[in-house]
């Protein structure tokens, strides 16, 4: 199954917290998981890090595929966001991760499970 995580989890994991780590340990222990994060995820972590940063950084994400956008996951995280951002202050990001994991299926971990108040994904919390 797809595991995409959001880039608030990448971000705590490369900060050091431990929950994530678990989190991380538990998922590459169930069979069948595959970790993917979306396009717009990975960019968030790798525009922000360091130069220090970047070996321990590039080699965490090694371990994810990173589903790319296309024009259908924009149209329809478009309409996502004119939904819900109004009453759970998603931004442009979490729209199209949300868009993307309706599109190719999956769950969706996340901190800020707030920001995904739709029902057509499953959208875990992380810790």
């Amino acid at each position: 199954m797809r595991v995409y995580v959001d880039s608030d989890i990448l971000i705590w994991h490369l900060r050091g917290e431990r929950r994530a780590a678990n989190l991380f340990r538990r998922l590459s222990q169930e069979r069948g998981n595959e970790f993917w994060t979306g396009a717009l995820q990975r960019a968030e972590v790798v525009f922000f890090m360091r130069p220090s940063e970047m070996p321990a950084t590039m080699s965490f994400l090694s371990r994810f595929k990173t589903e790319p956008v296309t024009q259908e996951v924009v149209d329809d995280a478009a309409d996502v966001y004119r939904k819900w951002h109004p009453s759970c202050g998603m931004d442009v990001n979490d729209a199209i991760l949300a868009a993307t994991v309706a599109a190719t299926g999956g769950k969706l971990y996340t901190v800020n499970v707030k920001h995904y108040p739709m029902t057509d994904i499953v959208v875990e919390k992380g810790w």
